[in-house]
C-alpha cells in the first residue's frame, strides 16, 4: 500500500475569486493607497488618544500630590511605551487590514469552504513547516553574508521588542506570534497579493506585495540604518513576504501563511531571549 506524501499536491490552489475587471495593477495601487490613508489616519487617532490619556494621567498625578498641574508637563509627555506602541499597531494596522478585507477582498462562502478543506489536508501543514524552515534558513544566511561584508542592520522595532520583553513578556508573545501575523497576512497576502492572484498574475503579486511588506517593516529615515543595512532588511522582509504569498497560493488557505509567519516570529523571539540575537 502506498503511503501518501504530506507534500504530494503539485498544483497550486485556484485563485481566491474570479478575475476582477479593470487593471489589476491599478487596483493593487488603489489598495495600497487606501491602506496607507487608513493606517496613517488610525495611527494619528491612536496617538491623539494616547496623548489625551497621558495628559489626563499627568493631571491626576498632580492632583494626588496636592499640586496644581504644571502646564509645562503637558508639553513633555514623552513617547508611547512598549505596551502603548503595540496596542497602537494592533488598532491601526489590524483595523486597516480588517477594513480593507471587508471592503475590498471579503471571502465568499465557497472560498471559506475551500480554506476549511485545505486546513484538513496534511500536505498544507507539511508545506507550512517547509516554508517556515526555509524562511528561517534564508534569513539566517542573509544575516551571515551581510556580517561578512560588514553590514549589520538593527531592526527598527528592536528597542520596542527588548522593552516589551522586559516588561510585558506574555503580551509580547501573544502580539508577535498570534495577533501581528494574523492581521499582516490578512492585509499583505489576502488583500494585496490576492488581487493580482485573482487576476492571473500571481508572480507579480508576490513581488509587489513582498515589496510592500518589506517597506512597511523598514521605512527609510525611521532608524539609524544606512542604505546597505536597509537593503539587507528589505531583502529579508521581501523574501519572507514572497514565501508566505507562495505558501498561500500553494495550499489555498491563508491559515497556512499565518501559522508560518507566527512560527517565524516565535523563532525570532526565542533567538532574542536565549541568544541575544535580533
Amino acid at each position: 500500500m502506498t503511503v501518501p506524501s504530506p507534500l504530494r499536491p503539485s498544483r497550486p490552489a485556484s485563485p481566491p475569486v474570479p478575475a476582477p475587471t479593470g487593471s489589476p495593477v491599478l487596483g493593487f495601487g488603489l489598495d495600497v493607497l487606501l491602506a496607507t490613508v487608513l493606517l496613517m489616519g488610525l495611527s494619528l487617532l491612536c496617538g491623539l488618544f494616547w496623548g489625551l490619556w497621558r495628559g489626563f494621567m499627568v493631571g491626576v498625578e498632580a492632583a494626588r500630590a496636592g499640586q496644581a498641574p504644571d502646564v509645562s508637563a503637558f508639553s513633555t509627555l514623552g513617547q508611547p511605551g512598549a505596551l502603548a506602541q503595540m496596542l497602537i499597531a494592533l488598532v491601526a494596522t489590524g483595523g486597516t487590514a480588517l477594513a480593507l478585507y471587508l471592503w475590498r477582498r471579503r471571502a465568499t462562502p465557497a472560498e471559506r469552504a475551500a480554506s476549511r478543506h485545505a486546513v484538513r489536508r496534511g500536505s498544507t501543514w507539511g508545506w507550512t513547516l517547509l516554508v517556515a524552515a526555509g524562511v528561517f534558513v534564508g534569513s539566517s544566511l542573509a544575516g551571515w553574508l551581510g556580517k561578512q561584508l560588514g553590514v549589520e542592520p538593527v531592526p527598527t522595532n528592536l528597542s520596542l521588542m527588548e522593552e516589551a520583553l522586559a516588561r510585558y513578556p506574555v503580551f509580547l508573545v501573544v502580539f508577535a506570534v498570534l495577533l501581528a501575523p494574523a492581521y499582516e497576512e490578512l492585509l499583505f497576502r489576502r488583500v494585496l497579493f490576492g488581487r493580482l492572484w485573482a487576476a492571473g498574475r500571481p508572480w507579480l503579486g508576490m513581488l509587489l506585495s513582498g515589496a510592500a511588506f518589506a517597506f512597511i517593516h523598514e521605512i527609510p529615515g525611521t532608524s539609524a540604518n544606512g542604505p546597505a543595512e536597509i537593503a539587507q532588511l528589505w531583502l529579508v522582509y521581501g523574501g519572507m513576504g514572497i514565501a508566505f504569498a507562495w505558501l498561500y497560493r500553494r495550499t489555498g488557505t491563508l491559515w497556512a501563511a499565518i501559522v508560518a509567519h507566527g512560527l517565524n516570529n516565535a523563532i525570532a523571539l526565542a533567538a532574542l531571549v536565549f541568544l541575544g540575537v535580533p
